[in-house]
């Protein structure tokens, strides 16, 4: 992953991104009680139905985790449980892999769902299209350079595009690349999950040309526990800086996430459930 773009102080988690599978990825989150992509499911699912497009792009998709709990008839903690799980550590990667495509195969729900990543990391790329979860993916940066032809003709379909904890790595340029190469994004949606300690205003500007208005819906959601007492500081220290209350949240120890809902101007906004947070 590269830097976090803005935020005065996050923990550097960049090595679980990079490694050949999952099971550092979660033996290091689970630590912290991850769980914004359990929360996310049911509003991107409600974004899915509006949509009435089956093809998703999960944007810093990482392994694969939302393609997983959109596709599969599994919850975070039952992918998170067996990836950590001791008996695994000794696995070779490409066992880890082999078992995880049968895994993944085995608890298929939505084979017409075609759930797309786009990441900075190849290694995590690699493992969600070698074990069934992404049909394609692409490990390109999108903050720097346009994208490759292969990755405009992938965008040409989509019809929703996700992101459950990139906005930080990722920003306007990311965006505006992707809405430049989606074949109909005057059709497009999006629901975007914002850590409080961002602004997302930029990001949402890019879409006003298309003809799509951006909503934060009420309340917020979990994403994960503070590392420690120097990344809560900083991030109680932003979301005031930003005009923010962080009681009962980031006080109480916990990273928030706002989630933003992008839809075209002209259709009726999405009936969500509650924010779990």
């Amino acid at each position: 992953m590269p830097d976090p773009l803005s935020a005065e102080s996050k923990a550097d988690f960049s090595t679980i991104y990079t490694q050949t599978d999952p099971r550092g990825y979660f033996r290091t989150l689970r630590l912290l009680d991850y769980q914004v992509p359990q929360h996310a499911k049911p509003v991107i699912e409600a974004a899915l139905e509006a949509s009435g497009n089956r093809t998703v792009l999960d944007v810093c998709c990482s392994y694969g985790i939302n393609a997983a709990l959109l596709r599969l008839d599994v919850d975070l903690e039952t992918l998170g449980a067996r990836a950590a799980d001791p008996a695994r550590v000794g696995l070779d990667p490409e066992s880890v892999i082999t078992s995880d495509a049968a895994f993944h195969a085995e608890h298929l729900r939505r084979p017409d769902l075609t759930v797309l990543g786009l990441d900075a990391s190849a290694p995590a790329i690699d493992y969600g299209v070698r074990t069934g979860l992404l049909a394609n993916g692409w490990a390109e940066d999108l903050e720097s350079t346009a994208p490759s032809p292969a990755l405009a003709t992938g965008l040409r379909d989509v019809g929703l595009v996700v992101c459950t904890g990139g906005v930080g790595y990722v920003g306007r340029d990311t965006f505006a690349r992707i809405l430049g190469a989606v074949g109909a994004p005057q059709q497009l949606r999006l629901a975007v999950f914002v850590l409080r300690v961002f602004d997302y205003t930029e990001i949402s500007a890019v879409f006003e040309p298309y003809g799509l208005v951006t909503e934060k819906l009420p309340g917020t959601y979990r994403q994960r526990r503070f590392a420690d007492r120097g990344e809560q500081d900083a991030a109680v220290h932003d979301v005031r800086a930003r005009g923010l209350d962080p009681t009962g949240k980031e006080a109480a120890g916990w990273y928030h996430a706002d989630c933003w809902l992008t839809r075209p101007v002209t259709a009726a906004p999405v009936r969500i459930p509650p924010a779990a947070g």
